[in-house]
């Protein structure tokens, strides 16, 4: 009959419509400045390091602007750094970020920053932004909507005289930050199936710190700025999405083995076992709602209350934390919980005030499985060793392992320990969070929403194995279009 598709049709159509929906995706390496696994530290240096971030990022934005990471100790080991590389200018100059899932803005070093670190104990060459050598560079006004726009804040700042939208962000530990907003080019090599393109680009809004105090002075883990990755519209993910550059998605895979690293996906990695908690609406950083915690799968008697979000409580994803933290009303069940099980065959005992256990065997074998479960049905599971943390072995040659969730008051944060060796997927369109355990030492499958394929320049050379993006090839939409077209002309002879 004429008002019928032949099947053939229906099924190149579909291909076709297929093929249209699925893009593009940006992968960054990512570099870890220690290994998670711990080499004669103290839990309470960790907390310390972790105290000193989150003075500030509980406080949240200031102004819901910017919220930088901000290193808490002297000690090389002490800090969970993740960083990548992007290039900025033209001609385009490479500096090394650190990635900061709580942050908006980047922002790298000026050339005339006072007070900004010359060296750095991570073992990599700093460099400084010039924006007299580049040809790209642009001076953002204080009448650039950028620098009006409601984002902005009394951080924000004009002066008269130079007619500079600058910034300068206090934190709750005493260091501090103070710059000027630039418009420059962003450097990608771009992607379109197996072909790679060079030399792609986009004009971006970011910081140039030209001042900087306290412990983002220290050189020990210094790296050129922060690349932040929050929802608000000065972050790169923001600008670039609102283009159609890029999805309005990314995804992270960090490992948690000695070597560490991993990847950072401006896109969605597609793994089958990826669960999703929507989002909690309206706040500055990533919120879940956690509903309850199993231990071997029986629920621990915890209020729910706990866990709702407030000003001053709630759960945070937060991967520049190092540790894990649970409110006090989950805390010690949880402790209760696991000492019951492993009792009979291991010892417990306490280790500066931490609660330990001497194991003789396995962890894997000896401890439980413990389940945090968010809304939406998502579960996320946890193996001992993704709550359980090594501290050497005794006289007898058993080890030592301490839990490593922190007992705290008001916000739990999940950090590195329960974050590591997991694909995680921030979906800003669909306001989620998705997770699954990944070995983040293979490749992965990349599916976007934007009009082409770019990978971070660079990257993937250093990295210790192959990390392949393996990407539908896409038709140019005129070809599509044309091809569509002589198919309904040939449907009209039928």
């Amino acid at each position: 009959m004429r008002g019928l598709w032949p099947p053939f049709l229906v099924i190149i159509l579909v291909s076709f419509m297929f093929v249209s929906a699925v893009y593009c995706a940006s992968l960054l390496h990512l570099e870890r400045a220690f290994p998670l696994n711990n080499h004669g530290l103290e839990l309470h240096q960790l907390r310390a390091r972790d105290r000193l971030r989150h003075a500030r990022l509980l406080q949240g934005y200031v102004g819901g602007v910017v919220d930088f990471s901000v290193q808490g100790s002297s000690d090389p080991y002490l800090v969970g750094l993740y960083f990548t590389r992007v290039k900025l200018g033209s001609p385009p100059r490479e500096f090394n970020v650190q990635i900061d899932t709580g942050s908006d803005v980047l922002w790298v070093c000026c050339n005339s920053c006072n007070n900004c670190p010359r060296t750095s104990g991570l073992g990599i060459q700093l460099n400084f932004f010039d924006s007299s050598s580049s040809s790209t560079a642009g001076q953002v006004r204080c009448s650039d909507p950028i620098c009006t726009s409601a984002v902005q804040t009394t951080a924000t700042q004009c002066s008269s005289q130079t007619d500079q939208c600058s910034y300068t962000f206090q934190y709750g530990d005493g260091s501090g930050t103070s710059g000027y907003y630039v418009s420059d080019t962003l450097y990608f090599d771009a992607i379109l199936g197996q072909s790679l393109i060079d030399n792609s680009s986009a004009l971006i809004v970011f910081g140039c710190s030209a001042y900087q105090s306290g412990d983002l002075t220290k050189t020990d883990k210094a790296v050129d700025g922060i690349f932040g990755f929050g929802q608000g519209e000065l972050s790169v993910i923001s600008q670039l999405s609102t283009r159609g550059i890029t999805p309005r998605v990314f995804s992270h895979c960090l490992k948690g083995d000695g070597s560490g690293g991993g990847i950072l996906v401006l896109g969605e990695i597609l793994e089958p076992g990826i669960v999703y908690s929507p989002l909690v609406r309206s706040q500055p950083h990533y919120n879940l709602n956690l509903q309850s915690i199993a231990v071997n799968g029986q629920l621990l008697p915890i209020d729910p209350a706990a866990f709702a979000t407030s000003n001053s409580q709630g759960t945070i994803v937060d991967s520049g934390t190092t540790l894990a933290y649970l409110v006090a009303e989950a805390y010690d069940p949880f402790v209760s919980a696991v000492n019951t099980i492993v009792s009979p065959s291991v010892t417990p005992m306490t280790s500066k005030g931490n609660q330990c256990y001497l194991v003789s065997t396995s962890v894997s074998q000896m401890f439980p499985l413990a389940s945090f479960n968010f809304a939406g049905g998502a579960s996320m599971v946890l193996k001992p060793e993704e709550y359980l943390i090594p501290f050497g072995s005794s006289e007898g040659g058993s080890a030592m392992w301490c839990i490593g969730f922190q007992k705290v008051q008001g916000v739990t944060i999940l950090g590195d320990l329960v974050l590591k060796d997991k694909i995680f997927v921030y979906d800003l369109v669909r306001q989620r969070i998705g997770w699954a355990n990944y070995d983040c030492s293979l490749s992965v499958n990349v599916s976007v929403t934007s009009s082409k394929d770019f990978i971070n320049a660079g990257q993937l050379s250093v990295s210790s194995s192959s990390r392949d993006i393996m990407l539908f090839e896409l038709l140019p939409l005129t070809v599509m279009v044309f091809l569509m077209h002589i198919l309904l002309l040939e449907f009209q002879f039928l």
